[in-house]
């Protein structure tokens, strides 16, 4: 499953650094036509994922997820080898828009060896699954410039879908799912229907609160992406703006790939709401120097800082949506999660953007160090009243 990921991640980051130069061969535009079209057709994905993910959650819930991450590779294999032949904007924005419907490979892929894999150890599990991913993530754009440089931009697509299909291959031929199967003396339900879901999610609060900082930490680490270049050239200079901007962004990254894997295991260990409380003001407190970095080697340390505390806060979430939540309805609570994350995905780049247009690049660091840190302070209230004042009460009611 570890390469699995590593290619699926690998291949959908690969298109990512020359989308704009690939629309750009369709015909004589405007520079302004080309940055706005880019922006559709990166996000329009984000938009279909968050709408189908819940759903196909349920469905993995109930048929298994082995099979859901076999349709997911063929319809992100299918979808990418068709962009190799778009000949205009709109079939290349229709499917992006079809790849976003199947764009939950990874996160299923989590919902899967969450439920195969021992409450105990499903942090560090779940932190080696992100590296597969991260690592793809890191190495997918330097690849995806290569291929481009080498066979041009249809051709890279069409290379790419190659990956992915062999992505649902390894998942079909090496991956085994053991199906949980419940009996008449097993007080799990079999199924559960959205109602329930739902109500299981607003009955409790700590996870509720989880779920929601998956929209928050998402929305902090896109926020300064499609900034973050012009950032590079202001602080740094127009010289090799390229190589320092890739740095930085692979900085946060390297830092992701280091810990992720230490953060689940200590999860394991101590708990991982007090691990998500720590990260989320961790991950606050380095965000905020970014606005007064003077030179590129600084803001490239706290990238990597950032990227220590935002990629802990990953498999910590699902390993503790795998204690919180039942079995025949975790694909389901995932599905919603990675809707929450989607989300995230497409405010970031906007409010970004939007901030630094109006206020400048120091905005960006100064609001989204703030969305960290007021995080950390509901999931800290949220853990306490559910910790200490939940067992006080139940205290003072068995008294």
């Amino acid at each position: 499953m570890w390469f699995a990921n590593f290619f699926i991640a690998g291949s959908i980051t690969m298109v990512l650094p020359f989308i704009s130069l690939y629309i750009e061969e369709f015909g004589n535009f405007t520079d302004s036509y080309v940055q706005t079209w880019s922006g559709w057709i990166f996000g329009i994905t984000f938009v279909t994922a968050f709408i189908f993910s819940p759903v196909w959650g349920r469905i993995g819930d109930k048929y298994g997820r082995k099979k859901i991450l076999i349709i997911s590779a063929s319809g992100l294999g299918l979808s990418v080898l068709l962009m190799g032949f778009a000949s205009s904007v709109w079939e290349l924005f229709l499917l992006r828009l079809f790849m976003g419907i199947f764009t939950g490979f990874i996160p299923m892929s989590q919902a899967m060896i969450s439920t195969q894999t021992p409450r105990r150890i499903a942090g560090q599990v779940l932190g080696t699954l992100q590296t597969g991913s991260i690592t793809g993530a890191l190495m997918g754009p330097l690849l995806g410039g290569v291929l481009a440089d080498a066979f041009g931009y249809a051709s890279t697509f069409k290379w790419i879908s190659i990956t992915i299909f062999l992505s649902g291959i390894i998942v079909l031929f090496g991956v085994r799912e053991i199906l949980i199967q419940f009996s008449d003396e097993n007080q799990e339900q079999v199924s559960y229907s959205t109602k329930e879901v739902l109500m299981h999610i607003i009955r409790n609060p700590v996870l509720l609160v989880v779920m929601l900082i998956s929209t928050l930490v998402q929305i902090a680490h896109f926020s300064i992406q499609p900034i973050l270049s012009l950032y590079v050239a202001e602080i740094h200079g127009p010289a090799s703006i390229a190589f320092y901007s890739g740095m930085a962004f692979s900085a946060a990254g390297l830092g992701n790939l280091l810990m992720a894997k230490r953060w689940g295991r200590l999860g394991d260990r101590i708990g991982y709401t007090k691990i998500m409380i720590f990260l989320l003001f961790m991950a606050g407190i380095v965000y905020l120097p970014g606005a007064f970095v003077t030179n590129i080697w600084q803001l490239v340390v706290l990238r990597f800082l950032l990227g220590i505390s935002i990629g802990g806060l990953v498999p910590v979430r699902v390993a503790y949506i795998r204690q919180e939540a039942p079995l025949s309805m975790q694909g389901e609570v995932l599905g919603y999660n990675t809707s929450l994350r989607f989300l995230g995905n497409i405010i970031g780049p906007a409010l970004g953007g939007m901030l630094a247009g109006f206020f400048g690049f120091s905005a960006v660091f100064f609001v989204t160090s703030g969305l960290l840190l007021i995080g950390g302070v509901i999931m800290l209230g949220a853990w306490y009243k559910h910790e200490y004042e939940g067992k006080r009460t139940h205290s003072l009611s068995s008294s």
